[in-house]
């Protein structure tokens, strides 16, 4: 007679231990968890970021002011770009806003295990908190630009309308897409140190793919659906239709959307798969 038909003669209960089934898991409920570590680090991100310079905050300021001076003197007289009835000024305003933040996110992000390797190496919490901290750090300057443009905007006639309303939607689109950047690069960076090489001018060349200073009516008609595969192209497209009120590129916006959302899974699952080795490579 088996020890388990005996245990039930006696009337007594049989626990059977097995191991969990193995299943993909991202990991968002264990960064709930400890959503109050996730906070003081983007605060802590925040005060480094600005610790020790003379300006300070101000560099929230003059990164996006300055750029698009340079950019729309350069480009509406030299290469004379249109921008129908919207001002050349907030149409690159408009766009450095979600570029800038994408540009600082992603760079800061990719970075952010190798600069906290005290933190990886000697305590346990989620590692994805890291290049997330560093990605959310930069809220504070896209809402000091969204500060700029608005006034910017104001004294140019142009006022907020009903549409205006679904800009945080493209604004939230855009975190998402710089925070899975920053989480994927991240992790590839701690295993590929070409990473940190390769970034610089990856944003680059992504920068000149995108319509930043120049419209997207300049594009080829035969090759915009393959552009539409670039993700920013939505995003600048519909939130500079939220704010002017131009038509939205449905077609752009959907691929958009998908395409961010595909890139959050995939590099949350990547970063989950090569977590347990950060702390022998870094």
């Amino acid at each position: 007679m088996r020890f388990s038909e005996r245990e039930a003669e006696r009337g007594q209960r049989l626990t059977v231990m097995k191991p969990p089934a193995m299943r993909p898991s991202l990991g968002l409920s264990e960064v709930w968890e400890y959503r109050e570590l996730l906070s003081f680090l983007i605060w802590r991100d925040i005060k480094i970021r600005y610790k020790q310079t003379a300006l300070g905050v101000l560099w929230a300021v003059l990164q996006p002011a300055l750029t698009t001076l340079i950019f729309a003197l350069i480009f509406s007289r030299v290469s004379q770009f249109s921008s129908s009835d919207t001002p050349y000024i907030l149409f690159v305003l408009s766009g450095l806003l979600v570029w800038l933040f994408i540009f600082n996110g992603v760079g800061f992000g990719a970075n952010s295990l190798l600069v906290n390797v005290s933190l990886i190496t000697k305590i346990y919490f989620p590692r994805v908190i890291i290049p997330v901290s560093a990605v959310l750090a930069g809220t504070l300057d896209l809402l000091i630009g969204l500060v700029i443009f608005f006034a910017v905007s104001v004294f140019w006639g142009i006022f907020p309308t009903f549409w205006t309303l679904l800009a945080p939607l493209f604004l939230l689109q855009t975190l998402l897409l710089t925070m899975s950047l920053g989480v994927i690069l991240s992790a590839l960076n701690v295993r590929f140190r070409d990473v940190k090489f390769a970034i610089p001018l990856m944003l680059q060349i992504w920068m000149v793919l995108s319509p930043i200073f120049y419209p997207t009516n300049i594009v080829p008609e035969s090759i915009r659906p393959f552009t539409a595969l670039n993700p920013v192209v939505g995003i600048v497209e519909g939130f500079r239709a939220t704010l002017f009120g131009g038509p939205f590129d449905v077609h752009a916006i959907g691929v958009s959307v998908a395409v961010t959302f595909c890139l959050f899974v995939i590099s949350l699952y990547v970063f989950r798969q090569m977590e347990d080795s950060f702390a022998d490579l870094i």
